[in-house]
């Protein structure tokens, strides 16, 4: 990378050198000035400061690695430009008084999110009777204050940004390299191998963000959505990420929704971005956590009530009397796992827990901004609901009553109180043992959780226990890593036998080696305290089962390996014959010491662009490629389609574009659409990845894809329930549409994907009559009616899909439903959005 160079072989030490910005602090004898500090291969005091050196700066386990800052110090960061603009986006809460009157009661959510329209009186009072019906009726035109985005989405991202041709991005925006890092053995020997595997890319995204003022956080400082929470998330604020927890940061107050590449660059060029106005599910919060509940089980709860499609089109805002009783990393883990119900975002009101964690992660200044908001007369305050404010829908969970969970496996909304486990293992046949337990990730990774599961391995240890399953620790970031060190938590974990990984996504998104033996096809169970466990998403093994549960109660468990044991009232036999039972875990809300910002080698370059650097892309490269711009949307219908698949059951983003070894081509168009649909279940045969030509001949989806590509075939699929569900993963709409396909016709989709279909110039259609999917099958010829002249309306008008059977020739037609806006049809007829968007900027 441009200032942090790796270069590693298996007979080399890496050498890593600063170009100003970081004092040198490689050798022990740097201020001696007798030796020449300034880089490894320059230091001639010891060889074994070349290893030493190494061990340093790539997460070397706690007693190696010693650069951690002084106790309790403060990150050092430029405030200001992290801050919200308050200023601004109390200005323009008055006008959404001023347009709505000010006796008009708004949550939270409504509050926030009219805040950042470009346009209060067009967004509120068009297509609303005059604002009276706004929530899932306005098309709200938002200008977000920041933009997050992971390694693995950014690449795509960012080619996009390039070729709008401008100097530098409109709002405040960061990278984080979490996604790529391998985990297998811990993280000193993960992240130098996922450097040495990923340069190029890396190279690319950091010589990007210097060159158009992007903060870039490199490998190992940590996972986007706790980096962002300890960072950037703050009470009012509205960002954009390019990955689908990122709602994590509504923990902290913030309007943080998930979305692609594309919806992402409309916020970098200071384009509006579009969102059907959410409704609101209020969801009351009463009484307080105790015993083994965690902040986890609720949203466990909550997802089992509502599954993974019942909170499409709202927004889950918190409030009640319980959500005082809540720590703020608590209710980030709550608004993470509110993407698993298709939600647009999470979030809580500002509470006095939030002020202690600003101030612990430096931002003091930010938690009295907030407090005197929420102070101020009551028609001024953005960052709690006005009293009285209605949500469409409401439910409540009593904190006080509320069990543990564990939920799944293969969805994440199968929701079982652990009182009921071992009858739900029994019954449905599922692996009595587990082979790994994971704890920590984007979810659950803070000090928090940490030290709560700290308390119970502290309880076996002195029963002198160890283990059954794998057990692996996770941090989240580098500031939790070194705060964690330094009060000998990962110690405590490590003596354990845990594998520390390092501060990435790692298993949790697919990129986990096991070692444990477990082939590919072998049934087995895994417990994480993650947030998603779609078939395959860990291992890459469909029959890998992974349940997920709180830190605490995948930590106790892995002591028993038994899929059946109960915490909360099983014991396990010690050594001496004596049974244990441990009593409920303990932790600490924040450290007593303060955090401690860790290697400084992991702080982000500064968000100063700079034209002169030169965005490193190899034209021979298979990882990274430039973007070649889509075709516009013929003058006409579209005719002569085939039905290239029908897709039975669910069919996620991790169906049509597969995570795990894949994310290495995502700056690679054409070299990820190889694994288009390639989970996807065959409606008629059962097979999965199997599609037949018109001679009958089987091939891979993506295979069939590519000969009616080159033939000049275009096509379609027809699919079932939420297609598109998972991950913000806009390659699961770029590789079709890359591929040749033009139209998915499903019974519904998920919010983001079907966002991300219009942004690519794929036609998003759903079945009027549900029971006409089974009308049509695969190779079947289909024409539209009613398209174009819809499009070219901006969206106005009906849709209807007309049927030539193949073989029989018997032709009917199905009546569609449609979701375009008027932005979204101009997209579509462009060809894509980035075409528009570099046409405007052209002009």
């Amino acid at each position: 990378m441009l200032d942090r160079r790796f270069r590693t072989t298996d007979n080399e030490a890496a050498e890593v050198y600063w170009k100003g910005r970081w004092s040198p602090f490689i050798c022990d004898h740097a201020a001696s000035r007798e030796y020449d500090c300034t880089s490894i291969s320059s230091c001639r005091h010891h060889a074994n400061h070349l290893q030493l050196s190494l061990k340093r700066l790539l997460q070397a386990p706690p007693s190696i690695r010693t650069f951690a800052t002084a106790q309790g110090s403060p990150p050092q960061f430029d405030l200001p430009k992290r801050a919200p603009p308050y200023q601004k986006i109390l200005k323009n809460f008055a006008e959404v008084r001023r347009v709505l009157g000010v006796d008009r009661k708004l949550t939270l959510a409504e509050k926030i999110l009219y805040s950042h329209l470009a346009n209060v009186e067009d967004s509120l009072l068009s297509n609303t009777q005059n604002g009276q019906n706004i929530r899932g009726n306005a098309s709200l035109k938002l200008k977000p204050d920041r933009v997050a985005m992971q390694d693995a989405s950014a690449q795509m991202a960012l080619l996009q940004f390039m070729s709008c041709g401008l100097p530098t991005t409109a709002v405040p925006a960061s990278i984080h390299c979490d996604h790529m890092i391998v985990g297998e053995k811990g993280a000193d020997k993960d992240v130098p191998e996922s450097i040495k595997g990923n340069k190029e890319v890396y190279d690319f995204l950091e010589s990007a963000a210097q060159k158009y003022g992007i903060e870039f956080w490199p490998p190992g400082a940590g996972i986007i959505h706790q980096a962002v929470l300890e960072n950037y998330a703050a009470p009012g604020l509205m960002m954009l990420g390019t990955d689908s927890h990122t709602p994590n940061a509504g923990g902290l107050g913030a309007i943080a929704i998930g979305v692609g590449g594309a919806d992402a660059v409309d916020a970098l060029v200071d384009a509006p971005w579009e969102l059907k106005a959410p409704k609101i599910l209020g969801v009351r919060l009463e009484g307080e956590l105790s015993g083994w509940a965690s902040p986890k089980d609720i949203i466990l709860s909550l997802v089992g009530q509502l599954t993974v499609r019942g909170g499409t089109g709202f927004i889950i805002e918190y409030y009640g009397p319980g959500v005082q009783t809540l720590s703020c990393t608590g209710m980030a883990t709550a608004c993470n796992m509110g993407a698993e119900v298709g939600a647009t975002t999470s979030l809580f009101p500002f509470t006095p827990h939030h002020i202690p964690y600003l101030k612990s992660t430096g931002r003091s200044s930010i938690a009295k901004a907030a407090k005197t908001i929420v102070e101020s007369k009551a028609v001024d305050n953005i960052l709690q609901a006005d009293q009285g404010a209605a949500y469409d829908q409401e439910i409540t969970i009593n904190l006080s009553k509320l069990e543990p969970h564990i939920n799944g496996p293969f969805t994440p909304d199968f929701s079982v109180p652990l009182s009921k486990f071992k009858e739900q293992v029994q019954a449905n046949n599922w692996p009595e043992t587990f082979g790994a337990g994971l704890i920590g990730s984007c979810t659950n990774s803070s000090y928090e959780d940490m030290t709560r599961s700290e308390s119970l391995v502290k309880q076996a240890k002195a029963a002198g226990l160890k283990p059954k399953a794998d057990f692996f620790v996770t941090p989240g970031s580098e500031q939790i890593r070194a705060t964690l060190a330094r009060d000998d938590t990962l110690n405590t974990f490590s003596e354990a036998g845990a594998t520390v990984l390092a501060n990435a996504c790692g298993p949790c998104i697919g990129q986990w080696k096991r070692t444990d033996g477990i082939k590919k096809g072998e049934t087995n169970a895994i417990l994480s305290s993650y947030n998603r466990n779609f078939p395959g998403r860990n291992d890459g093994n469909p029959k890998t089962m992974n349940f997920l549960a709180s830190p605490e109660l995948v930590t106790a468990m892995s002591y028993s390996g038994s899929m059946t044991f109960n915490p909360m009232t099983d014991s396990i036999p010690t050594s001496s014959g004596e049974p244990f039972r441990f009593s409920p875990p303990a932790g600490k809300e924040l450290p007593a010491q303060g955090f401690e910002s860790g290697n400084t080698a992991y702080l982000p370059t500064p968000p100063i662009p700079d034209s002169s650097v030169q965005v490193k892309i190899d034209p021979e490269s298979d990882r990274l490629a430039l973007l070649e711009p889509f075709d516009a949307f013929p003058q006409s219908e579209l005719s002569n389609l085939r039905v290239l698949y029908k897709v039975k059951g669910q069919c996620t983003t991790d169906t049509i574009s597969a995570a795990g070894p894949w994310l290495k081509y995502k700056g690679h168009l054409p070299n990820i659409s190889e694994n288009t649909l390639i989970g996807a279940v065959n409606a008629a045969t059962g097979e999965v990845n199997t599609a037949y030509d018109m001679d009958n001949a089987s091939m891979a989806i993506p295979e069939l894809a590519s000969k009616w590509k080159a033939a000049g075939q275009p096509w379609l699929v027809v699919a079932e329930h939420n297609y598109g569900e998972g991950s913000a993963r806009e390659h699961a709409a770029l590789q079709p549409r890359y591929l040749g396909g033009r139209i998915i016709l499903a019974k519904s989709f998920a919010r983001i994907h079907e966002t991300n279909l219009k942004k690519q110039g794929v036609v998003p259609l759903t079945f009027a009559n549900e029971a006409d999917y089974d009308k049509i099958d695969a190779r079947d010829e289909v024409t539209t009616e009613g398209l174009y002249e819809t499009l070219t309306s901006g969206g106005k008008g009906d849709v209807t899909i007309k049927v030539k059977k193949h073989g029989s020739g018997e032709e009917f037609s199905v009546k569609t439903k449609h979701t375009f806006s008027p932005d979204q049809a101009s997209f579509i007829l462009a060809g894509s959005a980035l075409n528009l968007l570099a046409k405007k900027h052209a002009q």
